[in-house]
């Protein structure tokens, strides 16, 4: 908890000046002497008094692998337009031997120190976007919608549920037939987001690819069905022949990056968290 503090004091230091471009990364939570990680991206220049709308990026990787730096692309270029961004950490199969409820935990975890530090980091812990791709897409929508998978340690008064979500070919079934099923079991009762979608579901767009071999078209056209039922936003955005990942920033390729933020920005201009279009991405 002291390092934890200590990390957290040097990035107040350093947004003080609200001139940098920050790339800090601080220690949200600690298990067993391994620490996890928050990367902060922040506006170039920040009012004094300004509160900002925030985004928290969870990767992919099945929740076996993965890395933060999967959309440190996303985070920059969000950053510039006036979100303060985070990457987080949490912990996966490969390196800690931990299952798929662990990971959830840990994204809970991030959401809830993310507001509980709301002031320090400037931001409005009323405009929150959680976000992610494939399992990472499951634990930002499971962060707004699936009850339980606490770490014992959080304080729970503070809400881990965000108030948008952007996800990219995000696992949302977990149920027979759906992705992770021989990992959480009959738990997807109760872990999965499309078993889940309640009112209130807070707004959200989703992304997919017509040539995705782990999502079908038909799981987020149901998603969206259900959400639609409850009266909730769901905006759904196919790309032909895209494939599991499609979305991710590839420096040869630009064309299904640039289209998904495109989108992205009509999306989050919609719902209040960018004051202005930015220009069309080619």
């Amino acid at each position: 908890m002291k390092r934890i503090i200590s990390h957290l004091s040097l990035y107040i230091l350093l947004l003080c000046s609200f001139e940098i471009v920050a790339q800090e990364k601080i220690i949200y939570k600690s298990i067993d002497s391994i620490d996890f990680y928050i990367e902060i991206h922040t506006p170039k220049k920040m009012e004094k008094k300004e509160k900002y709308p925030a985004m928290v990026f969870f990767f992919g990787g099945g929740w076996k692998s993965g890395s933060r730096s999967q959309f440190i692309q996303h985070a920059q270029y969000y950053a510039d337009k006036g979100i303060v961004c985070f990457l987080a950490d949490y912990r996966v199969e490969k390196s800690n031997n931990s299952t798929p409820f662990q990971s959830l935990a840990d994204a809970k975890s991030a959401v809830r120190f993310i507001r509980k530090n709301a002031k320090e980091f400037q931001i409005d812990s009323d405009r929150l976007i959680a976000s992610g791709g494939s399992a990472g897409g499951h634990l930002a929508a499971a962060t707004a919608l699936v009850e339980g998978y606490d770490d014992s340690n959080d304080d729970l008064s503070i809400s881990c549920k965000p108030n948008a979500l952007v996800l990219f070919n995000p696992v949302i079934d977990n149920g027979p037939g759906g992705y992770g099923f021989d990992r959480v079991s009959m738990e997807y009762k109760n872990f999965s987001p499309l078993h889940n979608i309640v009112k209130g579901a807070p707004p959200t767009i989703i992304f997919l690819g017509t040539k995705d071999h782990l999502i079908p078209v038909t799981t987020v056209e149901y998603y969206q069905h259900v959400m639609q039922k409850v009266k909730s936003t769901c905006v759904l955005k196919i790309y032909e022949g895209g494939k599991h990942g499609f979305f991710n920033y590839n420096k040869e390729d630009l064309h299904f990056y640039n289209e998904t933020l495109n989108e992205t920005n009509k999306f989050l201009k919609q719902e209040g968290y960018l004051t202005d279009l930015p220009p069309l991405l080619n």
